[in-house]
């Protein structure tokens, strides 16, 4: 799970490659889910909640 504050220091540029790995990793979990691969259910939680979390800094740093 990605903390706010070490999201913070990370540069804009950062910021859109960890959304790409985290929307991709959620794509991944659904497949998986799909097909009872993984047991984690909190895992795709965890996944929707820092991606939400990357989007309001991008929105943030956009209005600077």
């Amino acid at each position: 799970m990605a903390k706010i504050k070490g999201l913070r220091e990370k540069t804009e540029i950062e910021l859109n490659l960890l959304l790409a790995d985290k929307r991709e990793a959620l794509r991944k979990y659904r497949f998986e889910m799909m097909h009872g691969k993984t047991k984690n259910t909190k895992e795709a939680r965890e996944l929707r909640k820092d991606i939400a979390r990357i989007h309001t800094l991008l929105k943030e740093k956009n209005k600077q």
